[in-house]
């Protein structure tokens, strides 16, 4: 029978008829050629007919590859952050250099999520994450200076400097902390404010030999030593008092760290202006003070990473100072020398003498990833190593980008990859329910046929005991389980136990199984009962085989399409409980990653309201992922049923 249907589904009745009246009776009607298939090959077939199905089948086997083989290229590092990177969109722009600006660069600028730079014409120009904004603040480049000839551009952390042809200094974004016009919301002494002789007459543009913006500082420095330094002192350059005082000698470039200012003079002469740990190096012979190793020698240029400082001296050594020390700075071909140094958030980049381009340092977004075209003489004339990119110019036009472009899923509160997460917190979720339910399934399937088999005083105690666990509130219960064991140490009937993250875990599978067997225990006890009855049961115990036997190996795979279907059910019922705990604080704990957690996280208006990637993708894998389980068990349960009439 199950022939003769699929034959007359191949085609509608009228050209059937007209088939059979023209080549005359199929062979697939006659009675030899009758074929019968298996209970499981026809429910395979009944299955894969479903639509449903097999779209939710192809989705589900899509999501366990992305969650089980994507962290292999994309691993979880656990305490990752990136404080520059923070509430960043989805998208890929944050290497969008405009055209016009590509063909004719004059300078290039950035601190983090957002890039500005200016064409040798006076135009200025922004892309990246520009989603910054505050009440009437924005980053958006004002009208005043998309209509004004622009000869410096420099961007901070969350403000930008601009200077005109005509000698105007332009600042818009964040002014909350004093980064421009007043002191903002901090108080004097925190704030060194913008110079009133800049407000007031601003500068000769042509004499600018350096405009450049930090932690929510600003600089301005002429070709006659003369600078101009403003913003918020406290966060962005502690040490900036230093810099201020009589004697320092003529400035030749500032360069800010994340909380300190340093520099150097016109005759060559570094400042470090009590920058702490910049005062010693670490030579090869053992750390030795800074200046004392420095010398006679002058210095060629420098740069300034977050917590890191590069020095050019005129031979051509170049040391790191601070925090990143131990950084290997790049091996130059003999016979060419580095001429200018460059500093990103957290790489440095050179150029040699024959234009040649290498970088070093942090390199998790890419950004020291120097094409092997930028290693070749000739590459390039001029470099720019901002943020988290960097961007090669030769004879005024853009000739190469590489470093950081942007996030597909975007980023949370702590900058990390929301993308990351998703991958790695799916396979967190998908292996808590996984094994949950293998735990609840071994419990209920056991208790379950034992009770069912043996009937009696044995299936009346099981029964009972069934009824204690099925009586618990299970997701309270749950809550109070997970919390005892929160972290630390946790005292068991007298045993001190050690409770890690990883053991915590564990624990957790193991809870949400014990508590989530007593429904398949009841399906597989009537099931047995029923199937206990019958013929071949008799005929077995009449052999003289085993009751062990009969129920486990006669019986039990007799009722297997039910269990499959309760087990396809209750995958996703614990994938639903796992996240539950995690939203409400009680299962994986940050900043180990579940769909649930990342949600949890999310528990806020204002997330909701403005950042919505951060709670849209979890919640969206896990709707999926969960609704697929759904309808391949719903189909499980209508294919396996012979009193079914689905496809009839």
């Amino acid at each position: 029978m199950a022939e003769k249907k699929k034959t007359s589904r191949k085609a509608a009745a009228p050209l059937r008829w007209l088939k059979r009246g023209v080549l005359g009776g199929s062979k697939e009607l006659s009675p030899e050629n009758e074929r019968y298939d298996s209970p499981g090959k026809l429910a395979f077939k009944r299955f894969f007919r479903r639509p449903s199905a097999c779209v939710a089948t192809a989705v589900l086997i899509c999501l366990f590859l992305f969650v089980f083989i994507g962290p292999i290229f994309d691993p979880f590092v656990p305490g990752y952050t990136e404080p520059m990177m923070q509430n960043v969109s989805p998208g890929y722009t944050m290497m969008s250099v405009p055209s016009e600006l590509a063909d004719s660069v004059k300078e290039i600028s950035s601190y983090g999520k957002f890039s500005v730079g200016v064409n040798n014409e006076g135009k200025a120009f922004l892309w990246g994450y520009t989603g910054f904004q505050s009440g009437d603040e924005s980053l958006e480049i004002p009208e005043e200076v998309a209509n004004d000839k622009i000869a410096h551009i420099a961007a901070g952390a969350d403000h930008i400097v601009a200077i005109s042809e005509s000698g105007k200094v332009y600042a818009w974004g964040n002014k909350r902390n004093g980064q421009f016009e007043g002191i903002g919301s901090l108080t004097e002494s925190m704030v060194e404010e913008e110079p009133e002789e800049l407000l007031t007459n601003g500068v000769d543009a042509s004499q600018v030999k350096q405009l450049v913006c930090g932690n929510q500082m600003s600089a301005i420095v002429m070709n006659d030593g003369k600078f101009y330094i403003w913003g918020n002192k406290a966060n962005g350059a502690s040490n900036l008092n230093s810099l201020m005082r009589p004697g320092v000698g003529r400035i030749e470039k500032l360069v800010f760290t994340s909380s300190k200012v340093l520099g150097m003079t016109q005759d060559g002469k570094l400042l470090l202006l009590n920058a702490g740990s910049f005062v010693n190096y670490e030579s090869k012979d053992g750390i030795v003070e800074t200046m004392e190793y420095v010398g006679e020698r002058k210095v060629v240029d420098i740069a300034a990473i977050g917590s890191s400082a590069a020095v050019l001296l005129e031979d051509g050594e170049i040391l790191v100072l601070g925090g990143n020390a131990n950084l290997n700075v790049p091996q130059i071909p003999e016979g060419d020398k580095a001429v200018a140094l460059s500093g990103g958030a957290k790489h440095f980049s050179l150029l040699t003498e024959q234009g040649r381009v290498y970088c070093w340092g942090d390199n998790t977004l890419g950004q020291t990833d120097t094409p092997d075209s930028m290693t070749e003489a000739g590459a390039a004339d001029q470099l720019f190593s901002v943020g988290f990119q960097n961007y090669a110019v030769k004879d005024g036009k853009l000739v190469e980008k590489w470093g950081h472009s942007g996030y597909l899923m975007g980023t949370d509160e702590l900058g990390r990859s929301i993308f990351n997460r998703v991958l790695n917190g799916g396979r967190m979720t998908m292996t808590i329910g996984a094994v949950a339910v293998i735990v609840s399934s071994i419990i209920g399937i056991i208790i379950g046929c034992v009770s069912g088999y043996f009937g009696g005083k044995v299936d009346m105690a099981l029964m009972r005991v069934t009824e204690i666990f099925g009586s618990i509130p299970f997701l309270p219960f749950a809550i109070i389980l997970s919390s005892i064991f929160q972290g630390g140490e946790v005292d068991i009937f007298g045993m001190t136990i050690t409770v890690t993250e990883d053991r915590r875990i564990f624990i957790i599978m193991i809870i949400l199984g014990l508590l989530s067997w007593t429904g398949l225990a009841r399906l597989v006890r009537g099931q047995v009962l029923a199937e206990r009855e019958k013929e071949f049961v008799t005929a077995a115990k009449s052999m003289g085989i085993r009751e062990r036997r009969i129920a486990f190996k006669h019986i039990l795979p007799n009722v297997i399409s039910v269990i499959l279907v309760s087990m396809t059910l209750d995958f996703a019922s614990c994938m639903l409980t796992e996240s539950s705990l995690s939203y409400l604080g009680f299962g994986v704990k940050l900043p180990r990653p579940t769909w649930g957690n990342m949600l949890n996280g999310c528990n806020d208006a204002i997330v909701i309201q403005s950042y919505w990637w951060r709670w849209v993708f979890p919640a969206l894998f896990l709707s999926v992922a969960v609704i697929c389980i759904n309808v391949i068990g719903d189909t499980l349960r209508d294919v396996l049923d012979p009193k079914s009439e689905v496809d009839r």
